[in-house]
């Protein structure tokens, strides 16, 4: 109804106007009756325009309007799931996602928990699709994992020091206890190793290598007698 009255209104303007402007001159019946017809069709144009428009207004009002939160909802719905399912789905590709950026491994097992969240159907939500399927696996592919253990195959003359010595290994003989505590299913006495045995050499950490550095340092061997 607003529309219409402003439409009218103005149609009365202008013809007032173009009245005022005829009044002013001198025209002919034939001018007179032309400028008539002109805003005689004017007048029918608008009409047309102000009916079509407030049919557009009509179907906007009849025309059922969902929430935001059934939007979701029935967004939810396309894949199966609930808003709770969704929250704890985004919860799980929090968390993956902040190990995988903090390197905590082992890596095996983030691929794994990273494979199910894009098995479930929750992933292909707009949400969550670039975040699993690409950014996440690209995070996890470009993970280097650190090698925490190494094997050696023991060979004639060997001896947990020696080994331990080695510069593949420790590069310090004292270190020779790591390699112990982490074989003492195959070693029943450190002094007696045997060829061909296969040991695990762990990885020292910035601890371990501190502790046996100042070991080293601090040895001094007995006088000769």
């Amino acid at each position: 109804m607003e529309i219409k009255k402003y439409l009218m209104s103005f149609f009365a303007i202008l013809f007032l106007l173009s009245v005022t402007v005829i009044a002013q001159e001198e025209i002919t019946t034939e001018e007179w009756e032309a400028e008539m017809t002109r805003l005689k069709d004017k007048k029918e144009s608008l009409t047309k325009e102000i009916s079509a428009l407030q049919n557009e207004v009509n179907n906007l009002k009849a025309t059922k309007v969902q929430s935001y939160e059934d939007c979701m909802n029935d967004l939810y719905s396309m894949v199966g799931a609930t808003k709770a399912d969704v929250d704890n789905f985004r919860k799980a590709v929090t968390e993956l996602d902040g190990k995988a950026r903090r390197k905590e491994g082992p890596k095996v097992d983030r691929q794994k928990d990273l494979d199910a969240l894009k098995m479930n159907k929750i992933s292909a939500l707009p949400e969550f699709f670039d975040k699993v399927h690409n950014q996440t696996q690209r995070s996890l592919d470009s993970w280097v994992e650190e090698v925490r253990e190494t094997n050696y195959t023991v060979v004639r003359g060997d001896h947990l020091w020696g080994i331990a010595r080695k510069s593949e290994h420790y590069g310090n003989g004292f270190a020779w206890p790591m390699i112990y505590k982490a074989n003492r299913d195959k070693i029943k006495n450190p002094d007696l190793i045997y060829p061909q045995q296969v040991f695990s050499i762990p990885k020292l950490s910035e601890e371990e290598k501190a502790k046996y550095d100042k070991v080293r340092k601090n040895y001094k061997p007995a006088p000769v007698q």
